[in-house]
């Protein structure tokens, strides 16, 4: 048995098209944090399982969490602004049966308003969303990673991410992540210095648009770059406000 899971927080836009996706899936639930909009009225209109639980700044707390909650012996994270592509449901359905494997990494195609970017900091994306139930738990409380004990595929077929609807998401979502990714390291002991602060966003940047050819994706390819050089900006900065006791 397979079980879709989803975590999420007003996604009314998204999680239609996202669910629709994981109608091969045995079961389907939705983790939400407590949504403002319609997004809990449109996945029980999909028949989709609707668990309420408030989210602590810890993607990879939530994800626990729900592990708890589900039974079957397999599990698939989406997150809602993905969609499995026909193609990948079957391959998907196909993987679990075969023996021996925990998990599966799944190639991601991200794009970013309407152009597909196949270079820079997410061109040939591997994640490991599908696994074997009890194999393994989620760490890190943002970009988190699902670490499983035991042997691993690839599945050839992709999700498709949709994840910015405009500049100004990117640019507020980066903010929101890189708060939570400074607190993570500043609870780790991690320090930063002028250097890093001045310096690295720049080589960044350098990394994602020029070895990484992100500049082979034109415009969106630049602006792709340019915004993750900035998170990396954000969260040096902020990592250093914290040593400084500014919050």
């Amino acid at each position: 048995m397979l079980t879709g899971i989803v975590l999420t927080h007003n996604e009314e836009e998204n999680i239609k098209k996202c669910l629709d996706s994981l109608s091969f899936c045995d079961q389907v639930v939705v983790v939400d944090d407590g949504s403002t909009d319609n997004t809990v009225k449109i996945a029980k209109k999909m028949d989709a399982t609707v668990l309420e639980h408030v989210w602590t700044e810890d993607y990879s707390a939530q994800r626990n969490w729900t592990l708890g909650k589900v039974k079957s012996s397999w599990i698939l994270f989406v997150d809602a602004d993905e969609v499995i592509s026909p193609k990948l449901a079957q391959e998907i359905q196909s993987a679990i049966k075969r023996e021996g494997f925990k998990g599966f990494f799944l190639p991601r195609v991200d794009y970013l308003w309407d152009r597909k970017l196949k270079h820079g900091d997410v061109g040939g994306v591997k994640l490991l969303r599908l696994a074997r139930r009890g194999a393994g738990q989620w760490q890190g409380r943002v970009h988190e990673i699902w670490n499983i004990e035991g042997s691993l595929g690839t599945l050839k077929n992709p999700i498709y991410h949709h994840p910015h609807k405009n500049l100004a998401d990117f640019l507020q979502r980066i903010n929101f992540y890189s708060s939570i990714k400074a607190q993570e390291f500043f609870e780790q002991g991690c320090k930063t210095n002028i250097l890093e602060i001045v310096f690295g966003p720049a080589v960044r940047f350098i990394y994602l648009y020029l070895f990484k050819l992100g500049l082979l994706d034109g415009t969106p390819g630049f602006i792709h770059a340019m915004t993750m050089s900035f998170y990396a900006y954000l969260v040096a900065g902020k990592l250093w406000l914290l040593y400084k006791g500014i919050k």
